[in-house]
């Protein structure tokens, strides 16, 4: 039982004026993500809690009247769910995502969130051996995959990106950092601020309905929606995410201590949820003109000198157009005037396309396969901006039933109940899924199996353990094996 009183933690010294707004969020993700600076993240959270303070609350004050406030949401969204692919099915146009070019922005445009999944709550790792902390740390866990790489969250996320050529998104304005920092600082700052953590772990877990609804149109345009169908099973009110969440909070509200207060921390700690920018605002954000442009820019930066002279466009050669990279606006309607890039047809009809690919495509490989399909719904979309009607390229779409998603928890849920326990032995040396390929594990592997074997206690190796399943290690292969003897040793 946690008897502690909590009290509010001391205000940490002000920050300069530039780090405390919007701009600090990019220095702050990109700092924490590498280092441990309690002091920085203590100061972020200090200044986020006190812009979200201002922000509206939903949580009810009761722990009773929060149980039913979370199936009244819960309902809510299914039956929102429900009515849009009623109208789906009645032809209404996809909800989000205009294109395949706008989706795979969205994959970029939450990067720096979706990349450190679950991070808030690594704090608190530290308290394994309390039990009032294991729903929490059993929740980390599972973000975690119980260390099966294909469980794993962040890794999940980072093959999404790649798969679509959408690894540059550092560039990204700063807000779109401000809910990774945010992650971030709570994963370091655990200790002084643990009633706002768990009041963003309870806000985060709930189901959202754009949750369902990207999930649904991402699959309709060809792109793996597995990292999203999954947060929809394990986040659900009756089992996952969402219910633990909650239990979390009752096991740890102080009996002694100064609940109220604890109470209003932890609504301090839910309002930071609604900082920086959500998914909706993310998906909105997306301006296909001005990314076709933004990109082509970047891109003359280099091959502004890699034309010959006798590539010429409106008397000029290529290589003068790309010297400015504000001339690329110009450059563009020049190829569309001189009959290179026929807009608002398929891609396929341009010149310009087939030197991007094609049997001996001379551009071949210059574009990721993110800058491919830019190019190429640019090309699709009239130049007034209205959409083409023709989506012949698009996949089928593959509706994600609520019966796929109940068979996928009931899976999810067997797959917990048969976990194996823990082995008698402090550290079993072999692990059945990595017996036929652990010759190509690598030598960090076996000095970690080592380390581990020559422990003297399980305290000592539950402290090894957690320091290599922290954020920016637990996706490695030796955080994910960190994380499966973790979770056997647990229980």
């Amino acid at each position: 039982m946690q008897t502690t009183a909590y009290a509010p933690p001391t205000a940490a010294a002000a920050l300069p004026n530039e780090a405390t707004g919007i701009d600090a969020a990019k220095p702050v993700y990109n700092a924490l993500s590498v280092t441990t600076d309690r002091a920085l993240a203590a100061n972020y959270l200090e200044a986020r809690l006190a812009e979200a303070a201002a922000l509206p609350l939903e949580l009810p004050d009761t722990l009773d009247d929060i149980a039913a406030w979370i199936t009244r949401h819960t309902d809510a969204v299914g039956e929102q769910y429900r009515d849009y692919l009623a109208a789906r099915k009645a032809g209404a146009p996809r909800r989000y995502f205009q294109n395949k070019a706008q989706a795979l922005y969205f994959l970029k445009a939450v990067a720096p969130t979706k990349l450190v999944d679950g991070a808030w709550l690594y704090g608190v790792m530290q308290r394994w051996d309390d039990e009032d902390f294991r729903p929490l740390i059993r929740i980390y866990l599972e973000e975690l995959g119980d260390g099966v790489p294909d469980k794993n969250h962040v890794l999940i996320y980072r093959k999404l990106l790649a798969q679509h050529g959408c690894e540059q998104w550092q560039s990204l304005p700063d807000s779109h950092f401000i809910q990774g920092a945010i992650q971030l600082a709570l994963a370091q700052g655990a200790e002084n601020f643990l009633p706002e953590l768990i009041g963003y772990n309870l806000g985060y877990e709930q189901l959202p309905l754009h949750l369902l609804i990207t999930a649904y149109e991402l699959n309709e345009l060809g792109i793996d929606p597995y990292y999203f169908t999954l947060h929809v099973t394990v986040d659900n009110a009756a089992t996952g995410h969402a219910h633990t969440a909650l239990e979390g909070l009752k096991q740890i509200m102080p009996r002694v201590g100064d609940a109220a207060d604890f109470m209003r921390r932890v609504a301090a700690g839910f309002r930071l949820n609604d900082l920086g920018v959500g998914t909706v605002d993310a998906i909105a954000s997306f301006d296909l003109e001005a990314e076709t442009v933004a990109m082509l820019a970047s891109k003359s930066v280099v091959g502004k000198n890699m034309h010959s002279d006798y590539c010429r466009v409106a008397g000029r050669t290529v290589n003068d157009w790309l010297a400015v990279p504000g001339q690329i606006p110009e450059f563009l309607e020049k190829l569309e005037g001189q009959g290179w890039i026929r807009r608002g047809e398929p891609a396929a009809n341009s010149r310009f396309w087939k030197l991007i690919q094609g049997e001996r495509a001379e551009m071949f490989g210059v574009f990721s396969p993110y800058e491919q399909q830019l190019l190429q719904d640019w090309i699709a979309t009239p130049r007034a901006g209205v959409p083409a009607a023709a989506e012949g390229a698009e996949a089928a779409p593959r509706v994600l039933s609520h019966r796929a998603i109940l068979r996928s928890m009931e899976s999810l849920n067997q797959g917990s109940a048969t976990r194996s326990s823990a082995p008698r032995g402090l550290i079993r040396h072999r692990f059945p899924e990595d017996e036929h390929a652990w010759e190509s594990i690598g030598c960090e592997l076996r000095l970690l199996e080592a380390r581990l074997a020559a422990t003297g206690s399980k305290d000592e190796a539950m402290d090894m353990l957690v320091g290599l399943m922290a954020p920016d290690r637990h996706h490695t292969s030796s955080g994910l094996m960190a994380t499966r003897v973790f979770s056997r040793l647990y229980g």
